[in-house]
């Protein structure tokens, strides 16, 4: 299943394994305040603002409102895989939260007597359910459904630096450490390949199922 996808978008599946594990390696290699001090090195007023609004890419409601626009467009197929991916994605989300109960970064800050000068100025700052993110999760399971509906490698790349930017802008505006953002990509990305082969092929699905099953 796994390698029919990769047939289908080769370039884009390299290009978001290497992220995965560029930014798995990081987190395990550096502490969450090491690599969140590295990725906000650089801070400007405009940047501010792009990534203010950005931000919103993962939000719920613009994922909601993605799908009704596409169901208009009568994408129904493709509307239901994004729900069911963002749901999906989302419950997974939910319950590991509710279970870990990490601190955002403003509440870390706190804890450990750290100064951050970089908080954007209007943006909330959120204490608790840091891990995973969200935003990421959301980003990257609706990513990999549209790669995989269009097979077009420039809407896939596309798709994927939108989600990549997505991640990043929960680092920049210090509501998310890396380690979140990543466990959330990874989420989002298993959520929204299962939920593609659910949705336009489910016999593979089936098939390989029940030759496991079989196996044992």
């Amino acid at each position: 299943m796994i390698w029919k996808a990769v047939k289908h978008c080769p370039l884009f599946f390299a290009v978001l394994v290497s992220i995965l594990m560029i930014g798995l390696i990081s987190c395990a290699l550096t502490s969450k305040l090491t690599s969140f001090n590295f990725l906000n090195f650089y801070h400007r007023p405009f940047l501010d603002v792009f990534f203010s609004y950005y931000t919103f890419i993962g939000d719920g409601l613009m994922c909601l409102l993605t799908i009704i626009v596409l169901l208009f467009l009568k994408r129904k197929k493709l509307s239901l895989a994004l729900l069911l991916a963002f749901l999906g994605s989302g419950l997974i989300v939910q319950i590991l939260k509710k279970l870990l109960h990490e601190p955002r970064p403003s509440l870390y800050f706190d804890q450990i007597g750290f100064k951050y000068s970089y908080f954007v100025i209007g943006i909330q700052k959120m204490q608790s359910a840091s891990f995973p993110s969200g935003h990421s999760a959301s980003a990257f399971a609706m990513c990999i459904v549209i790669a995989l509906y269009f097979k077009d490698k420039r809407v896939s790349i596309l798709c994927l630096f939108l989600a990549l930017f997505a991640g990043y802008s929960r680092i920049y505006l210090a509501h998310h450490f890396l380690p979140d953002v990543m466990a959330g990509a990874l989420i989002g990305s298993v959520s929204g390949l299962l939920t593609y082969y659910f949705t336009w092929h489910p016999a593979d699905i089936y098939t390989k199922v029940n030759i496991d099953f079989k196996g044992r």
